[in-house]
């Protein structure tokens, strides 16, 4: 029997005052594993939803980001190396040139050794957002609860397309990969602790359903509810 947890849901101004909140927090974590095992394993969500949290989270100059390994969730099949919409790109952008000590792992959509890379020992630390389907990474309803492989090359539904053109990221639909390479959702739940920033008017439905629907691979981010340790920062916006 499924055993559900209610995800730790705060509220703030902003996306900058979200932001700033999930890094606080993030950053406390970090200090913490890092001073009690000497090492800390983050899986990494790119989107622009992400941007004021991993901007905030790079000031944070306490934390000793040498200790830090950093791996990603999702990543586009077919674009090229150099792409800016690739996630691994945009993850250097925003975050990870200004924190060069940390060692970064990035998924390559054409090499199978991503999941040995991983390992099977849980992350310390989760930082996701939420689709507007409510996917979780690239896991478009209806999501696998029980995949039992870590990393798996999926098909994107028009609804996720659609959302990186909404943001900004790619100019037409026809212009958006229709294949992506994702960690699967119990990979991804296999984790410590998992904190979500979830900003804008645009995901207010994807919160409220992942907060009030039952747990079903209908709506993916209620897996969430099945992890005893999610935290979950709204903004005005996306709060439902």
């Amino acid at each position: 029997m499924t055993v559900e947890h209610a995800p730790r849901v705060s509220i703030h101004p902003d996306r900058e005052e979200l932001g700033r909140a999930a890094a606080a927090e993030a950053a406390t974590r970090l200090r913490k594993t890092i001073a009690e095992t000497g090492t800390a394993r983050v899986l990494l969500a790119a989107a622009p939803s992400q941007t004021a949290t991993l901007t905030a989270l790079a000031a944070e100059s306490d934390v000793d980001w040498s200790k830090v390994v950093f791996f990603h969730m999702d990543e586009y099949v077919g674009l090229g190396a150099d792409a800016p919409q690739s996630f691994r790109n945009w993850l250097h952008r925003t975050f990870l040139e200004k924190v060069p000590q940390a060692t970064f792992h990035p998924l390559d959509p054409d090499d199978d050794g991503y999941p040995q890379l991983l390992g099977d020992e849980p992350f310390d630390l989760v930082l996701f957002g939420l689709g507007v389907n409510g996917h979780l990474a690239f896991n478009d309803p209806p999501a696998d609860f029980a995949d039992p492989q870590a990393i798996r090359r999926v098909a994107l539904d028009e609804t996720s397309r659609r959302q990186q053109v909404d943001e900004g990221n790619f100019p037409t639909l026809a212009d958006v990969p229709a294949h992506a390479v994702t960690v699967t959702i119990p990979r991804l739940l296999n984790a410590h602790a998992l904190i979500g920033s979830v900003p804008g008017t645009a995901k207010r439905q994807a919160v409220r359903d992942t907060l009030m629907q039952p747990i079903s691979p209908a709506y993916p981010g209620t897996a969430l509810r099945t992890h005893a340790d999610v935290q979950l920062f709204l903004d005005t916006e996306s709060a439902p």
